[in-house]
């Protein structure tokens, strides 16, 4: 069984400069599971690891997703498999670095066997989302599947069509098809480093991550990507984008769009803390713990 290593947390706790710093230790490349850094072009909003770092430590499953294009987490395991058996046919270590849980489990436990996508069914609620009504559609999902509406923020278009998709096609609901695969064989000999920081030193360092983003142009990267490829790419779902879109289209005030950036970016680590702190397997450490993290990485290899 290959061997990986996942450096996992919520946002802003430093898991690419952890993971770099651990790369270049132990002959090691990264696998990005971060849902966003798929895109190409959306750079700034999205905290991909630049020029530089990319260039003293081999990156995959970065920019590999036209902004047009669908990308689900299916498609993240093809790609990251193969990532996988290429840094360790080469005789590399694989350091799997990001705070997508679901992407992080399917990685490592295979993903729920449900059913295939109905596209008529799907475009008519890509028809509502468009029409602006997500929060409808979330409240639905909360009446057929409130376990599934739990997990689920009710700004993620993609797994609330997929959520519902499900229940209409077998009547079961989504979160039973996760019950019935109870993920027990694993696919990699895993070691799992979740990075950790007191809440308040957490929020601080969101809210300063946001400015330095907008220091670093996230407005005009935004603008830019809204010009070339229109408001409704899936990319622009994230947070930091659909907000300052918004902004761009008349509908919020720049402190607003600021501001609820920052909000949504501490409740979306909250959120992921939530998941990780779920894994007993995870072993917890300061971001500035890195000898330690060193230690155990050099036990597991």
């Amino acid at each position: 069984m290959k061997k990986i290593i996942i450096i996992c947390g919520p946002t802003a706790t430093g898991k690419t400069a952890v993971g770099i710093w651990l790369a270049k230790q132990f002959n090691g490349e990264i696998v990005s599971a971060d849902s966003q850094q798929v895109w190409r072009g959306f750079d700034v909003g999205t905290a991909k690891a630049n020029l530089t770092e990319r260039s003293e430590v081999r990156h995959h499953l970065i920019d590999v997703c036209e902004p047009t294009q669908h990308f689900d987490s299916e498609f993240f395991l093809k790609l990251a498999d193969a990532a996988i058996a290429d840094i360790v046919s080469r005789g590399k270590t694989p350091f799997v670095v990001g705070g997508t849980g679901m992407y992080l489990k399917m990685l490592e436990r295979g993903i729920c066997d449900a059913p295939p996508g109905d596209d008529q069914f799907r475009g008519a609620l890509e028809k509502e989302l468009d029409a602006g009504n997500i929060w409808e559609l979330h409240e639905r999902l909360r009446m057929l599947d409130p376990d599934a509406a739990k997990d689920i923020h009710p700004n993620d278009r993609t797994r609330i069509v997929r959520a519902l998709e499900i229940q209409h096609l077998t009547g079961v609901p989504a979160s039973e098809f996760r019950r019935r695969h109870d993920f027990s064989e694993k696919r990699y000999d895993a070691l799992k480093i979740g990075l950790e920081l007191d809440r308040k030193e957490l929020y601080e360092r969101i809210n300063d991550r946001v400015d330095t983003m907008m220091g670093d142009g996230l407005l005009n990267e935004v603008r830019e990507l809204l010009e070339k490829y229109g408001p409704n790419c899936q990319p622009f779902r994230a947070v930091g984008y659909r907000e300052f879109v918004a902004y761009l289209k008349g509908e919020m005030r720049y402190e607003e769009a600021l501001e609820e950036t920052k909000k949504q970016s501490r409740r979306f680590a909250k959120r992921q803390m939530t998941w990780f702190r779920a894994d007993p397997e995870i072993e917890w450490f300061a971001p500035a713990d890195r000898h330690e993290i060193s230690s155990v990485c050099a036990r597991h290899l």
